[in-house]
């Protein structure tokens, strides 16, 4: 639960739902796929007292998990968005019990909550960041990058965002496409804080190439193997002098205690919608802390919506480690918020205004939404 009192109880009278489909300032190349267009899902919870926004953070195709935009927009509209009606006066944290008979979709959940979590929030005028138990005015940010042309191309382009004074690389890596591009980066860029993420591409038959990766004194390497691989990940942990992260694999407080327990990963990447939401994601982060282990915030193209509920719940004392929390412009030539996320040296600013502590630029909205559904108590 979160440090802070619990939220103000809000009447809920209604639920909106936005697809949005916003052009990225470059494509996005990951193992499993490349983006040019980020498809999401926004959520606005209309209240007696007020509205509130959430993201749901599910890409077109069932890729990176098996959600989808598709799949979130049904059962937001057939079960989950009708569930919470029907409580119509409900605070946030009573939304994960409303929702807990339905079964799996946790980044829509996540998006429900965090719009329930906005509104009530606005309503006391107070901060996410308060609420979650945050402790840092700024945070440390990081950038994720995509697999590139060559290794040339990936030197460009870390090179670039060095510039702008991201203070740690994450390079996104497959087989094939691993040990040539971080040897470019360290021998390009010396010993600059540099993490790999392989997004489950591999598997214990890959273990030579993954020892490779010990050279390159990395942060970690997230997510070698497949999700559901706790014990395969403890074996290669035992392989490896690199600090194994997990993200996929972490899909609650409890699956973080039990892959700590394993000895499956010494770091955890949290997300909140790949955990069901933020009140979820503090737990997890509990579970680190109280086990020694660093986490960090993990970034899925959110829009500032999402990306101002990150900068928030990064500000926690478990996130010792830089995040993906950058700034809007490395994704979005122009994001659905008034003030975008910028980049201060080397840090983003956690908002302090009500809730997200963010307004919605209703123009670019409605440019960049392609579908849109009002359901009502």
């Amino acid at each position: 639960m979160p440090t802070a009192q619990a939220a103000a109880r809000v009447d809920l009278e209604g639920l909106e739902l936005r697809v949005l489909h916003l052009p990225l300032v470059a494509p996005f190349a990951t193992s499993f796929g490349t983006e040019s267009v980020r498809e999401v899902v926004v959520v606005r919870a209309l209240t007696a007292q007020g509205e509130g926004w959430g993201e749901i953070v599910t890409a077109e195709a069932p890729l990176y998990s098996s959600e989808y935009t598709r799949g979130a927009w049904d059962v937001v509209l057939r079960w989950l968005a009708p569930a919470l009606l029907d409580r119509a006066a409900l605070a946030p944290e009573d939304v994960s019990a409303v929702l807990a008979p339905f079964k799996g979709h946790r980044m829509a959940k996540a998006g429900l909550e965090l719009a329930l979590i906005d509104a009530a929030l606005r309503s006391e005028g107070r901060a996410l960041g308060e609420y979650l138990g945050a402790v840092r005015e700024t945070i440390p940010s990081g950038v994720s990058v995509g697999i590139q042309a060559d290794p040339a191309a990936l030197v460009d382009t870390v090179g670039g965002y060095l510039d702008e004074g991201y203070v740690r690389i994450k390079i996104k890596i497959k087989p094939g496409r691993d040990v040539a591009e971080t040897a470019a980066l360290r021998d390009a860029f010396g010993a600059i804080p540099l993490q790999v993420d392989a997004n489950s591409a591999y598997t214990l038959d890959d273990a030579d190439t993954l020892r490779e990766l010990d050279r390159f004194d990395l942060l970690l390497i997230e997510q070698p193997l497949g999700e559901d691989d706790l014990v395969d990940h403890a074996q290669l942990a035992r392989m490896l002098r690199t600090p194994v992260c997990l993200d996929e694999s972490i899909l609650s407080a409890k699956g973080a205690e039990d892959a700590i327990a394993l000895g499956a990963t010494r770091v955890v990447n949290v997300k909140a919608g790949r955990v069901g939401g933020y009140l979820e994601a503090v737990r997890v982060h509990d579970v680190c802390r109280g086990a020694d282990v660093p986490v960090w915030c993990g970034g899925m193209l959110e829009t500032g919506i999402g990306r101002a509920a990150n900068a928030a719940l990064a500000a926690l004392p478990g996130f010792t480690l830089p995040g993906d929390v950058s700034a809007s412009d490395r994704f979005y030539a122009r994001d659905i918020v008034r003030d975008p996320i910028v980049l201060e040296d080397g840090h983003v600013r956690v908002p302090t205004g009500p809730g997200l502590g963010i307004e919605i630029d209703p123009v670019v909205l409605d440019e960049v939404t392609v579908a849109r559904e009002l359901v009502r108590r």
